[in-house]
């Protein structure tokens, strides 16, 4: 079999099923062990590649190259020859404080490859031989049929076979902040962007929602993610802005020092003076005119930059590349999520005629221990060790009600899910069943939780849930209520950036 070409080149996207299937020499029961064990030879495991990693001393050593160090350790060097030894100690010193900041903050942003090697699967569930097998995620190759579920990090690009309201949360790749609804139709545009193609699944992004299964159309560096690794090892160095001004400064410096200090020796011998003399005087001269505080001031004050950008999670292979963040003017983005942190805040609620900041909610109040419950079980988020993975709306539910010592994983005990329908475009709405009695008023063993659009739900309710029972009158209240929420966002967003606006309790005024 052929090797496989680039996804652009191929087009998996704009093929049906069956012509994936036929074109990687697949089908719904998988590949057969002995076939998946040759495609394994043929193109390698499915993990990212590094180039080998520089030794600790070399990165060291790479920190004396920059032009105004080497004229710091000629001068360190006359200054010893010449006597002045605690010049020479403070010079070196100066020197040797610049690197160790270099190689420290180097040796921290090394860890970038390992970075998105944490960003894939361990283990992947495929079918060999028509049986499902977990098995790592490292011997996948083209034309394996994998299963996705909910939480689970996607280990290959894949070309969806099958897709139960799946959702993939894909920032990573493309900045989309919202996860993306995902299906198996094929579609026929040419040169489609990553975050188009909404019948493909890459390696690295999430499955926040539902389940499906894919074949596998690239692994290891063919994949998206892969690329942006290849990128990062292929990498040119390039001198920031303050470094071409630095290294101008530095020679020009340097020529007129030498220019400064030949001109006195030569007239220092015109007027009869010792040729050693001269030379010493000389060589004082160009030590003394060296600004050997210069780059020792620079990388503190550089480093100090990079210290607060670690702080915020950014990783600097360079204290120079801070200087080059400082140095950009516009920032053009496509995408509003590329600049966002992929996670939502439950900020308002309206509950009972009364609008509220969630964090004035009480475990004390029946009404507010219902809605906190109903957060919880009509959702698909589950918790792992770095936190809630899901839906970020779902999370954010999740979030919010373990902040008032409501955890998921209790409720659910408390009231099992026995049946669902799941969320999907034409609904436009979520349902959950569980056993158990939740309230007073509740007639059956068994109760029912919906989470949708606001205009659907209240179409379908006949009563309003408050603290004075079941009530009829109050649905236009809430949908006016729904309405100016969604008006206030960005002037709220102001406020939440500290801009001045004024928060919250604006008065609400039903239509």
């Amino acid at each position: 079999m052929a090797s496989l070409p680039d996804h652009a080149v191929v087009g998996w996207h704009k093929k049906t099923i069956e012509e994936v299937f036929a074109e990687l020499g697949s089908g719904p029961e998988g590949l057969s062990a002995g076939e998946a064990v040759s495609r394994l030879e043929q193109y390698g495991p499915n993990s990212l590649k590094e180039k080998p990693k520089r030794s600790a001393l070399a990165m060291f050593f790479d920190q004396f190259r920059d032009f105004m160090i080497l004229v710091l350790i000629v001068a360190a060097a006359v200054s010893g020859a010449i006597g002045e030894m605690l010049d020479a100690m403070i010079i070196l010193a100066i020197v040797f404080l610049n690197a160790v900041m270099g190689f420290i903050q180097e040796h921290r942003a090394q860890k970038a490859m390992e970075a998105l090697k944490k960003m894939a699967a361990p283990y992947a569930i495929t079918m060999r031989d028509g049986q499902t097998r977990s098995i790592p995620a490292a011997s996948l190759v083209p034309g394996d049929i994998v299963a996705l579920e909910a939480g689970s990090v996607i280990p290959a690009d894949l070309r969806l076979v099958e897709a139960a309201s799946l959702k993939a949360e894909e920032a990573v790749l493309t900045g989309e902040s919202l996860p993306v609804e995902k299906h198996t139709n094929p579609i026929d545009e040419d040169e489609l962007p990553l975050g188009d193609r909404l019948n493909m699944a890459y390696s690295g992004t999430l499955v926040s929602y539902g389940r499906g299964a894919g074949i596998v159309t690239a692994t290891g560096m063919a994949t998206e993610m892969g690329k942006i690794a290849g990128m990062l090892q292929d990498e040119t160095e390039v001198q920031t802005p303050l470094q071409r001004r630095l290294t101008s400064f530095s020679k020009k410096l340097a020529w007129a020092v030498l220019t400064i200090c030949v001109i006195i020796f030569g007239f220092g011998l015109l007027r009869g003076e010792s040729p050693a003399l001269m030379f010493l005087t000389a060589v004082s001269l160009a030590v003394a005119a060296i600004p050997e505080a210069l780059p020792a001031v620079i990388s503190m004050a550089l480093a100090l930059g990079a210290g607060k950008m670690v702080m915020q999670n950014a990783l600097i292979r360079k204290l120079s590349a801070v200087e080059t963040l400082g140095s950009v003017t516009y920032i053009c983005s496509d995408k509003t999520g590329t600049l966002t942190q992929n996670r939502m805040i439950v900020e308002e609620i309206y509950l009972d005629g009364k609008l509220q900041k969630a964090d004035e909610l009480s475990r004390q109040s029946g009404l507010d221990e219902m809605l906190l419950m109903g957060f919880v079980l009509n959702n698909d988020s589950r918790y792992h060790e770095s936190g809630w993975h899901g839906d970020p709306t779902e999370t954010a539910f999740c979030t919010l009600a373990l902040s008032f010592g409501l955890d998921k994983r209790d409720v659910e005990g408390k009231y099992p899910r026995v049946a669902e329908l799941p969320f999907d475009s034409e609904r436009k709405r979520m349902t959950t069943f569980h056993a158990g009695k939740i309230a007073d008023w509740q007639k059956g063993l068994y109760f029912s939780l919906t989470k949708g659009a606001v205009e659907g739900l209240l179409e379908k309710s006949a009563f309003v849930i408050t603290s004075a029972g079941l009530v009829q009158e109050g649905k236009e209240t809430i949908r006016a209520v729904s309405e100016e929420m969604a008006a206030w966002g960005s002037a709220f967003w102001d406020w939440r950036q500290g801009n001045g606006m004024p928060f919250p309790m604006r008065p609400i005024h039903p239509k």
